[in-house]
């Protein structure tokens, strides 16, 4: 699951060959500038397709050592700490990434866990003081790779994260429906993961709109 990232709007006056690829690179710079205000550090490149993989049962298990070390670095800093992402929904395929939310009293005081985590072997990536103070440290070069999000208590994304979780958990059709939808994505072209992720965007608020009402 992922949050849409807004691109400001050109407009269309004219639907030309010419005027289509000028609008695609406008809305490709703004979204390489969005991703540049966000990263603590040059946004790697994709330039390729998105490699999935089917479900691995050591996923679980993977996430349970994260957890361990995470709690062994921060103690009682850590509110809440939950899987989340594909790897998280048993069936599901998925980047081979562990993605995890952990929720801290307050992510913008950074020298109250960045520190420790740093020394635990991930990295501060993304600061993000408008998206609920979102903090996105990583682990790379080695298995599991990690993507570990960071919110305060009381933040609409821990539910949805977790309510779009728990959904894919229980309700196969709806699995079946983004695990295609991830699939037929894959297969394109992305100068950047996070053009993926924002791609799934539509597939992910028909899911969240359909079964909260």
């Amino acid at each position: 699951m992922t949050r849409r990232t807004p691109i400001p709007a050109c407009s269309p006056a004219r639907r030309s060959p010419g005027w289509r690829a000028r609008h695609h690179r406008v809305e490709q710079a703004a979204r390489e500038a969005v991703l540049r205000a966000a990263w603590t550090e040059e946004p790697p490149r994709l330039d390729g397709t998105v490699t999935l993989v089917d479900y691995d049962d050591g996923w679980p298990r993977q996430y349970e050592d994260q957890a361990a070390r995470i709690r062994g670095a921060l103690g009682d800093r850590v509110v809440r700490l939950e899987h989340i992402g594909s790897t998280s929904v048993p069936g599901l395929a998925a980047k081979p990434i562990i993605d995890i939310l952990l929720v801290v009293p307050d992510p913008a005081d950074e020298d109250a866990y960045v520190p420790a985590l740093e020394r635990a072997g991930y990295r501060l990536v993304i600061r993000e003081p408008g998206f609920d103070e979102h903090r996105v440290l990583r682990v790379r070069g080695r298995v599991p790779e990690v993507n570990l999000h960071v919110f305060p208590p009381g933040s609409a994304e821990i539910d949805r994260y977790l309510w779009f979780r728990d959904r894919l958990r229980s309700d196969d059709a709806d699995r079946r429906l983004y695990q295609d939808a991830k699939r037929r994505l894959a297969g394109r072209h992305w100068a950047y993961i996070q053009d993926y992720a924002d791609a799934k965007s539509g597939v992910v608020e028909e899911i969240i709109e359909r079964g909260r009402t």
